[in-house]
């Protein structure tokens, strides 16, 4: 079997309208369920930090159970387990303009979501406890309110050490989006098993699909150095004025 190069190129450069649609839905779904899997997150990990001990044990059983079981285990059990034990069925839903939001889809975002949730706990509790504890005595000290302190003090500084950790996750999240063609999902991967049952091209089609999540993952690692650079640039315009100032008491000290 030879590489055929016509076949290759065609399929890379003028792709078919069901390929399009399945890379839309692998972009559509890695977003929603960063998204989703970011603030439940950070709620799993105000609970990890929380006093009470019942949250605390909530929320460290959950971290322990979702990253101690493959993510392919987890998209089955939601999407077919939970239906099988009359516990959730995913429904299609109809949205406005005659839309069709699939109940595979969904369970697929929700299944992402939750996986994800596990790593972004861990991520936001390390993050925020980097921030020097001065830094919450003295809010303490001026009475501001603790959501007052979490939102304008301890976030803004927790973000610029996470913000590395939250990129190489949402990597992750789009690769890991083919595992969702196990529950019938039209992403990528599996129009490209579909294309591949027809013309047996499996070579090209898979190089094709290859190259196509280096795209999309390049894309995001050029993003992401761009906003790293403007992270540094603010943090070197906030940390001027401070090194004035201490250069000036050292001078007239």
């Amino acid at each position: 079997m030879h590489f055929d190069w016509g076949y290759f190129w065609s399929q890379l450069l003028t792709p078919s309208g069901a390929f399009l649609h399945g890379l839309f839905l692998t972009v559509l779904m890695a977003v929603a369920a960063q998204l989703l899997g970011s603030i439940f997150g950070l709620g799993v990990a105000l609970c990890k930090m929380a006093p009470n001990r019942v949250l605390r044990a909530v929320a460290g059983g959950y971290i322990w159970i979702i990253r101690g079981t493959p993510l392919l285990v987890q998209i089955v059990f939601i999407y077919t387990g939970l239906a099988a034990a009359n516990i959730l069925r995913f429904n299609d839903i109809a949205l406005p303009g005659g839309v069709i939001f699939p109940g595979s889809v969904q369970a697929g975002i929700l299944a992402l979501a939750l996986n994800e949730a596990a790593y972004m706990a861990e991520i936001y509790r390390s993050g925020i406890l980097s921030v020097d504890r001065g830094q919450f005595e003295a809010a303490k000290a001026l009475g501001m309110p603790p959501a007052m302190m979490f939102r304008y003090i301890i976030m803004p500084q927790a973000l610029r050490i996470i913000l590395l950790p939250i990129g190489n996750q949402f990597n992750i999240m789009l690769k890991n989006t083919t595992l969702v063609s196990v529950i019938g999902v039209s992403e990528m991967l599996l129009v490209t098993e579909t294309i591949n049952s027809a013309t047996f091209r499996t070579f090209e089609l898979y190089a094709m699909l290859a190259l196509y999540f280096l795209l999309l993952t390049s894309l995001w690692h050029l993003f992401m150095s761009w906003a790293e650079q403007r992270l540094a640039r603010s943090s070197d315009r906030l940390a001027a004025p401070r090194k004035t100032l201490a250069g000036g008491k050292e001078a007239a000290a």
